[in-house]
């Protein structure tokens, strides 16, 4: 596993967030996997990038680093997105969770969800969020788990099947 920093990102980390998020939608394609974020880049959507800049901008943003070279990132709010309803107690919710596809394998995305566990607690908020794609085998769901996120209920926008899953801090 390599050395991962984690910094606070802001605003002027969007373009470094769609680069990250393209390169996923390239990767997981050349998988055969295009029903989860479809095979258009993220920054060639204009409501995607709408979406991601306002997650961006009202949230916390942290971008992981290797040896310098942003690798991941999250955002974290303290509200789900559109698609699920809220907790109705105090959460912070995992928005945006992407690792470059340069970086697939190496800890990354593990370093930020851990990060994202010492945030909770570091802001006294007992409970931690995030939803993903349920398709391909439930691959993501699966990885959560590994990472100590319980599966909680599901949903369905658009054919798209998500899984909501939490964690106890």
């Amino acid at each position: 596993m390599d050395k991962v920093e984690i910094r606070k990102g802001g605003a002027d980390d969007v373009p470094v967030i769609l680069g990250m998020l393209d390169s996923a939608v390239v990767w997981l394609n050349a998988r055969g996997i295009t029903d989860q974020w479809g095979t258009e880049p993220w920054s060639a959507r204009p409501r995607a990038v709408r979406r991601v800049r306002a997650t961006v901008t009202d949230g916390m943003p942290w971008i992981a680093e290797v040896d310098g070279v942003p690798a991941g990132s999250l955002t974290l709010t303290p509200y789900p997105g559109p698609d699920v309803a809220p907790a109705g107690e105090p959460e912070l919710y995992v928005r945006f969770l992407v690792t470059d596809a340069r970086f697939h394998g190496r800890g990354v995305g593990s370093a930020l969800l851990a990060h994202a566990v010492g945030e909770a607690r570091r802001q006294g908020v007992p409970l931690l969020r995030v939803d993903c794609f349920a398709g391909s085998g439930g691959r993501l769901v699966d990885y959560y788990a590994r990472n100590g996120f319980t599966p909680t209920e599901t949903y369905e926008v658009d054919g798209w099947k998500g899984q909501v899953l939490a964690m106890r801090v």
